[in-house]
């Protein structure tokens, strides 16, 4: 198999390890759970493999598209977290369900989102080059987002620690090194052949953390489903809802069919598979019903997704968004 055709199946290789991770997880839970201490070092791993694929170096080029920048920041960081706010009203009384739904909504994808921009016909390299735009500005204002929708709900308490600690294992620390080993490409034939080796991880590892993460989970958001109840219609809603929006600020920057598309994706797609360890590092009491509210919106995203590949270039086609 070329790294192009492993790349062409990766949504069936996705969705086959989400089932291996359902059976798994279901019929061995006891087993299952020690996957959770797989995750973090997964995702660093999918992290560090999918930042090896962006134009770090070249990034200025990517930064120099002020009007698909401008979208992309209007509907992640203004449009979709008005919508969050409004959507997560009916889950104030339950603040597990709560602090979950708001870590997974309020934090744009970084990873599959490229993959699904591409099926979607959507400009990837685009959204690729803005990936580290997304994460910076996502590290700074989640903290400012979560003060303000969760308010004077006291029986939430969040330590800043672990988000730092999350977003310094999980995004600095493969940023930096990508960028180093991209850099060193250009100077070493090793450093080089490694570099092209791992152009073939995204996709293994990505259904690697598919694997760890919901098979760890997915026995905990059975048990607590009937819990989990008032965040269904959330996610639904913000299915609905959140493509609407991206297609709203690309028609206001009046931006290309192409880049109008990835805004509609991106707006759509969240960072799930970053955000639950910092779920995970909440207090033991909220802990274990958040991270089953993270995955449960994965869960629901895949689906999703399958959707919005067919609908999302039907309805923006051949013509200015």
């Amino acid at each position: 198999m070329t790294r192009e055709q492993l790349e062409t199946q990766q949504i069936p290789i996705y969705f086959a390890a989400v089932l291996v991770a359902l059976a798994f997880g279901l019929l061995a839970s006891d087993s299952a759970r020690h996957l959770e201490a797989l995750v973090t070092p997964a995702i660093a791993i999918l992290m560090y493999a999918m930042f090896l694929q962006i134009p770090f170096l070249g990034l200025r080029q990517g930064l120099g598209n002020r009007r698909f920048m401008a979208a992309l920041l209007l509907a992640n960081f203004i449009l979709v977290p008005l919508l969050v706010w409004a959507l997560t009203h009916g889950v104030a009384d339950h603040p597990a369900i709560l602090i979950g739904a708001l870590l997974v909504l309020l934090t744009p994808c970084i990873d599959y989102v490229v993959v699904f921009t591409h099926i979607g016909k959507g400009d990837s390299r685009l959204t690729l080059a803005a990936t580290p735009v997304l994460l910076l500005v996502q590290l700074v204002l989640l903290p400012v987002y979560l003060a303000l929708m969760l308010g004077d709900n006291s029986e939430v308490t969040i330590s800043i620690a672990p988000f730092v600690e999350a977003f310094v294992l999980l995004i600095m620390l493969p940023m930096i090194l990508a960028v180093l080993t991209s850099a060193g490409a250009r100077r070493s034939r090793t450093v080089s052949a490694w570099n092209d080796a791992w152009a073939w991880m995204p996709v293994p590892a990505m259904a690697l953390v598919l694997v760890a993460v919901i098979g760890s989970q997915i026995a905990v958001v059975l048990r607590d489903f009937d819990r989990l109840l008032p965040v269904i219609p959330v996610y639904v809603g913000f299915m609905l809802l959140a493509p609407l929006l991206g297609f709203v600020s690309a028609r206001l920057l009046r931006l290309p069919v192409a880049e109008a598309r990835s805004v509609t994706f991106s707006a759509a797609t969240r960072n799930s598979l970053v955000v639950l360890p910092l779920a995970l590092a909440l207090p033991e009491d909220l802990r274990g019903l958040a991270a089953a509210a993270v995955i449960t919106q994965t869960l629901m995203e895949l689906v999703s997704e399958l959707a919005y590949i067919r609908i999302i270039p039907a309805l923006l086609r051949g013509r200015q968004a």
